[in-house]
């Protein structure tokens, strides 16, 4: 039980801003995802005109990888929709 609360803390919403360079409090999540959206169904998130380069790559490396962040990547991703 410890250890999957680890694994879900370290893979959290508010960790994915960290690692992407973003405020992560609540507010601003809330914030981010007001403001931003993906329109085109189609376009992968890493590709969204308001990730940068690094982002960008962390995003597709994250999905492409099935890494521990792709489940968090893809909440983010609906939240954007």
């Amino acid at each position: 039980i410890i250890l999957r609360r680890v694994i879900n803390n370290a893979t959290s919403l508010s960790t994915l801003f960290d690692q992407l360079g973003l405020k992560s409090d609540a507010m601003s999540i809330t914030e981010f995802t007001s403001k931003h959206t993906v329109d085109d169904p189609k376009l992968p998130l890493y590709k969204a005109s308001f990730c940068n380069h690094s982002q960008a790559e962390f995003l597709k490396e994250a999905i492409d990888s099935d890494s521990d962040w792709s489940n968090v990547v893809d909440e983010l991703d609906r939240m954007l929709r």
